[in-house]
C-alpha cells in the first residue's frame, strides 16, 4: 500500500529529469547545427578594408535573409486569408450562417428612384405607361361541321393515314 502511494512522485521526478536531459540535447544541437552552418569569425588578422568588406557582405546576406523572410510571411498571411475565405464558404454552403432579421421599409416608387438615382429624375414616372403591351394571339376556332359527313371519309385504313397525316 505504502509503494502505491509514491509511485506517482516518483513518475514525476523521473519525468522531470527526462524533460531536462531532453533540453540540454536540444541546446547541443542547436549548437551544433550552428557551428556547421556560421564558421567562427577570425578577425584579429583583418585590415580594415577586409573588416569594412566583410561587414558589406553580411549586411547583404542579412538584407537576402530579410527578404526571404518578408516574402514567406506575405505567402503566409495570404494562405491565412485564403483558408479562412475558404472556411467561411463552406459555412454559407452548410447553412449554419444566420442571417439577420431585415427591417420593413415602406418607400414610394418616386423616393426609391430618387435615392437610386440622386437629383437628376424628379418627376413621376408612370411604370405602368411603360409596360410593354403583348397582344395575345387569336385561337383558331375550327369548324363546327357534322361529324356524320366525316365518318365516311375517315372509315378505313385511308382515313387513319389522313389523321396521321393532319397531326403532323
Amino acid at each position: 500500500m505504502l509503494n502505491c502511494c509514491h509511485r506517482p512522485a516518483k513518475l514525476l521526478k523521473r519525468a522531470g529529469v527526462l524533460w531536462e536531459n531532453e533540453k540540454e540535447e536540444k541546446i547541443r544541437a542547436r549548437e551544433a547545427t550552428l557551428s556547421e552552418r556560421v564558421p567562427p569569425l577570425q578577425l584579429s588578422a583583418l585590415s580594415v578594408q577586409d573588416l569594412q568588406a566583410l561587414c558589406r557582405e553580411m549586411h547583404q546576406k542579412i538584407d537576402s535573409v530579410d527578404e526571404d523572410r518578408y516574402n514567406i510571411d506575405l505567402k503566409v498571411t495570404k494562405n491565412d486569408k485564403e483558408i479562412e475565405n475558404l472556411s467561411h464558404q463552406i459555412c454559407e454552403l452548410k447553412g449554419k450562417m444566420k442571417r439577420p432579421n431585415l427591417k420593413r421599409v415602406k418607400i414610394s416608387a418616386d423616393a426609391m428612384l430618387g435615392a437610386l438615382l440622386g437629383a437628376k429624375v424628379k418627376e413621376s414616372v408612370d411604370f405602368k405607361a411603360n409596360l410593354k403591351t403583348v397582344k395575345k394571339e387569336e385561337e383558331k376556332k375550327e369548324e363546327v361541321t357534322d361529324w356524320r359527313k366525316n365518318v365516311e371519309a375517315m372509315s378505313g385504313m385511308e382515313g387513319r393515314k389522313k389523321l396521321f397525316d393532319a397531326g403532323q
